[in-house]
């Protein structure tokens, strides 16, 4: 084993198990957890390689505190640091003899184009550089189609993968870590200014537990009802999805434990609905990084080109209506209300909002992508992306231009009994389930009797639902038969 030590750099793998960098740099002998915040975290975003969004910094913040209190638990301590990374990792180096640097990759363009530099610059420093895949199953390079090019569209990508085997092996955390010395000095986690200056995020600790540990009991409490998990995953009034897409974010889990968790309780997950098709949704994780990778230009431009002709209307009161929840349209205010409180967005109503958005309102998707950026805990730049982008029908493998959601029949489909909205727009919650999903519809006596007054307690509509469908039509129209 080496007399030196290696640094161990975390970033978005924010846990002891499973860590292929951590597993990899103890077998080498002594480690030096480190994490390194940009010198402003509030102003620096992607061009550090991570986005630094307000839900996702109370996240961070919250994890970093896990994670510390875990290398304590273990004899160690993570060291914090600010500054450029391979200023400070070189610096590292030389107070405490480390001839290396261990950490797991990136795959978001702006972390790509930084660890790339990095690894340049401290190899330039005579220092030895490894980087491992600690987030996925398989990385892009690996999952390519008999051409030997990136997939586009998901069902062939998903069987390329389970083609290439999802079942792979978990590290173990280790029993024990040896102290990092003394004399490295570490800055206070408080001190690097991630949590909201607004008490915006004060509800979060009531819906999240971050961290490694937390991670886990989430999980566990999942695989409870994971076999019905075809059934409630849409649902927008149970609690039938896995939410774990924060934890996964900021690597506090791994897809490897997952799957490999699940099929030790389900030997035959892939023939089972429940399983098998949340299976599927750790595919869409991959593959939306799969698309980031091969096509880093979506995170700004329409990956289809024929899009760059649509002539978006952009309404400055209609994006501030959908962020604040007030445009009229129950189902979309209730979901746009829950993220604002909680971080955080069920699946299904993420694509509600985001058509009626890009399609009813006619806005650039990405604005709605920097506004999820911003106030998701899961703030996931290729899921993001994927996600806006086959919504708006501009990306990979995306919704026919079409496909535009009905707000009200996807409230009444997947909200039934209305639990979901008249939780989060408790204004409406005395009107009849009849008129609760449109009411703009209801009768003035219906209105009245459960002392809703549109254009006052609750917002008119600000768009027809029918002739804002039809504006969408007419102008995607217009550019689906461009050449790409």
């Amino acid at each position: 084993m080496s007399a030196h030590p290696t640094i161990v750099w975390f970033r978005q793998d924010l846990r002891l198990a499973d860590n292929p960098a951590l597993d990899r740099a103890l077998a080498a002998g002594a480690i030096i957890p480190v994490y390194i915040a940009p010198t402003d975290s509030r102003r620096t975003t992607r061009r550090a390689g991570f986005h630094a969004g307000g839900a996702s910094r109370w996240w961070l913040h919250h994890s970093l505190v896990a994670l510390d209190a875990a290398l304590r638990d273990k004899g160690s301590r993570l060291v914090v640091r600010r500054g450029e990374p391979s200023t400070v990792l070189r610096a590292l180096a030389e107070q405490t003899g480390a001839s290396a640097v261990h950490w797991n990759r990136r795959l978001e363009p702006a972390g790509i184009e930084t660890d790339r530099a990095v690894k340049q610059q401290l190899r330039e420093a005579g220092l030895t550089v490894q980087s491992f895949n600690g987030n996925y199953l398989h990385e892009p390079w690996q999952v390519l189609n008999k051409q030997g090019e990136p997939y586009k569209v998901f069902t062939p990508y998903w069987k390329a993968l389970l083609a290439a085997g999802i079942d792979q092996p978990v590290r173990a955390e280790p029993d024990t870590l040896a102290p990092v010395p003394e004399a490295v000095e570490s800055e206070s986690i408080g001190d690097l200014d991630l949590l909201p200056t607004r008490d915006w995020a004060d509800a979060f600790g009531d819906w999240w537990t971050p961290g490694e540990a937390g991670a886990w009991d989430r999980f566990e409490a999942f695989l409870d009802e994971v076999d019905r998990y075809h059934a409630t995953r849409s649902r927008l009034d149970l609690d039938g999805t896995s939410r774990l897409s924060p934890h996964l974010h900021f690597g506090e889990i791994s897809p490897r434990q997952i799957v490999a968790r699940v099929r030790a309780e389900h030997p035959h997950a892939l023939d089972e609905k429940g399983t098998e098709h949340f299976l599927r949704e750790v595919g869409w994780r991959e593959f939306g990084a799969n698309l980031t990778y091969h096509f880093p230009q979506t995170e700004t431009d329409n990956l289809d080109a024929r899009f760059d002709r649509l002539e978006w209307r952009n309404d400055e009161d209609a994006i501030r209506a959908w962020q604040r929840g007030q445009t009229g349209i129950p189902v979309v205010d209730a979901a746009m209300r829950a993220l604002w409180t909680t971080g955080w967005m069920h699946n299904r109503a993420r694509m509600i909002v985001a058509s009626f958005l890009a399609k009813n309102c006619l806005v650039d998707w990405r604005f709605g992508a920097d506004w999820f950026m911003d106030t998701l805990v899961d703030a996931d730049l290729p899921s993001n992306t994927a996600g806006w982008q086959w919504v708006a029908g501009t990306g990979a493998d995306a919704a026919p231009y079409f496909r535009i959601f009905n707000p009200v029949l996807q409230g009444e489909k997947f909200d039934p009994e209305g639990a979901f909205i008249r939780r989060w727009v408790p204004e409406l919650a005395d009107l009849p389930d009849k008129a609760l999903y449109a009411p703009w519809e209801a009768s003035p006596a219906t209105l009245q009797r459960a002392g809703v007054s549109l254009g006052e307690t609750y917002p008119e509509p600000i768009v027809d639902l029918k002739a804002s469908r039809q504006r969408a039509l007419d102008a995607f129209q217009q550019i689906k038969d461009y050449e790409r």
